[in-house]
């Protein structure tokens, strides 16, 4: 069996290429909770996605890209600072959250640096107000969603944050449900991209659809109407699952109908993706739709379906029609792709790479092993190099081996046929990370001190 590296690595070293536009627009859609099969494009069957197919049809389908984690918080840090969980501030869920440190350069202050407009809507959850990781702190102009993982399960909050202030529900004060804040999220989205149109753009959504309100048992799916799936002889939170990702899907095609009546379309490039796996929350159970699809594992491993997620990219007249690309990246390589998109220089001290080749040209891009650590349950880690994938379950369990190209469900741990491979992967576990004192290496299987986890 052939040992599959991801190109040279002499390669990674890309200058920023001279076909792209010097200042497109950005609009990031990130999912929570999205399966890498919850989508008609990705193999669903079962839940309507029409805009997001498009969006696919349109563009770019990666099929090896990953999360940043198996869960929010690593995720969305990594997203954020460019940086894997072996040496990221932020590791895993926590109570009180931990923020994203003042020395670490966030995406959205790449493209303040670039003289960009930027506006978050949504769930930001690597900051609160008084924190480092602030919003407004970290680069966006305008900010209105939850500050917090745990704030964000509720679809019918009393309040939100609007940059520093609170922002009141009034229609949802003693109990009332009167305002989805998904709907909401959308609504300001799209008035915020007609006001600001004129000048380059960055606009962040980290929705929270489908995560379940995990504050409601059993039916913990909450959405204004299970339309279109009323009919359905399915179980009730299923009904309200498919219709949050409709209801997504819904806002996607809106948001790109606005963007061809501004004129926008051409010059503005689309990424949709999600921020881990799918879940088994509130009633709603991952294989009832298939969620993972092939993939093992869901929300809280660190096999395949935990943290590879869907990823579409769309640019007319820039990234190829109807494209499937196996490049494989991770959520920390965004960041540098972006830089090299917009002509400004890539941070120091991060883990990722870009990719811009390979979404512009379809050229491959080498890629250093991708590491992920993960805090809930003990201590578990992961690793891919090539086409080989490392899950190490505990610190005192052996490294289970797996080859994607010939077993994407990682149904056959191949290790003691491989121990060489085996015992390389074990080195790039220890290697890949470094200590920090608030996501130490346990020293066996029993839970190491760190934050209290919260419920995300």
């Amino acid at each position: 069996m052939r040992i599959s590296p991801l190109l040279a690595l002499g390669a990674l070293a890309s200058a920023p290429l001279a076909a792209a536009p010097a200042k497109p627009n950005v609009v990031f859609i990130l999912a929570d909770d999205l399966g890498y099969g919850d989508l008609g494009c990705y193999g669903q069957k079962k839940i309507q996605t029409p805009n997001l197919d498009r969006l696919a049809k349109e563009g770019m389908r990666f099929t090896q890209c990953y999360a940043g984690s198996t869960v929010c918080a690593p995720s969305r840090g990594a997203l954020m600072s460019g940086k894997h969980t072996g040496h990221a501030t932020i590791r895993g869920n926590g109570a009180p959250e931990v923020p994203l440190r003042a020395d670490e350069i966030a995406l959205p202050q790449v493209f303040k640096t670039a003289g960009y407009s930027t506006a978050l809507f949504g769930k930001w959850g690597v900051g609160g107000n008084d924190t480092t990781g602030a919003p407004n702190a970290k680069g966006f102009d305008t900010f209105l969603g939850y500050l917090t993982q745990y704030a964000a399960h509720d679809y019918y909050p009393q309040f939100l944050w609007s940059n520093k202030e609170k922002y009141p529900l009034e229609a949802n004060a003693e109990g009332k449900k009167g305002t989805y804040t998904h709907d909401l999220f959308m609504q300001e989205s799209l008035k915020w991209v007609r006001e600001n149109h004129t000048k380059p753009f960055f606009l962040y959504l980290p929705l929270t659809i489908p995560h379940a309100n995990n504050e409601e048992r059993p039916n913990g799916q909450q959405v204004p109407s299970d339309a279109p799936y009323s009919d359905e002889a399915w179980p009730q939170p299923e009904k309200n699952f498919a219709a949050m990702i409709t209801r997504m899907d819904s806002g996607v095609g809106e948001l790109m109908t606005l963007l061809k009546e501004l004129n926008l379309d051409e010059n503005t490039l689309i990424i949709f993706t999600s921020d881990n796996g799918p879940h088994n929350e509130g009633g709603h159970k991952s294989d009832f739709f298939d969620s993972n699809g092939a993939l093992r594992g869901i929300k809280r491993d660190l096999y395949e379906g935990g943290i590879r997620v869907p990823m579409i990219a769309r640019w007319p007249g820039k990234i190829k029609a109807d494209a499937t690309s196996e490049q494989v990246w991770a959520f920390w390589d965004v960041l540098p792709t972006v830089a090299d998109l917009i002509g400004q220089p890539i941070p120091q001290g991060i883990d990722g790479v870009s990719i811009l080749p390979a979404l512009l040209q379809q050229k491959p891009v080498a890629h250093p092993p991708l590491y992920w650590e993960f805090h809930e349950r003990g201590f578990s880690q992961a690793v891919r190099e090539g086409d080989w994938k490392g899950v190490k379950p505990g610190p005192k369990q052996a490294v289970q081996l797996f080859d994607l190209s010939q077993d994407i469900g990682e149904t056959n741990n191949i290790a003691m046929a491989h121990p060489e491979v085996a015992a390389r992967l074990e080195l790039l576990l220890r290697e890949s990370r470094s200590e920090s004192p608030l996501w130490p290496t346990p020293k066996n299987d029993a839970k190491a001190p760190r934050p209290v986890q919260s419920r995300e």
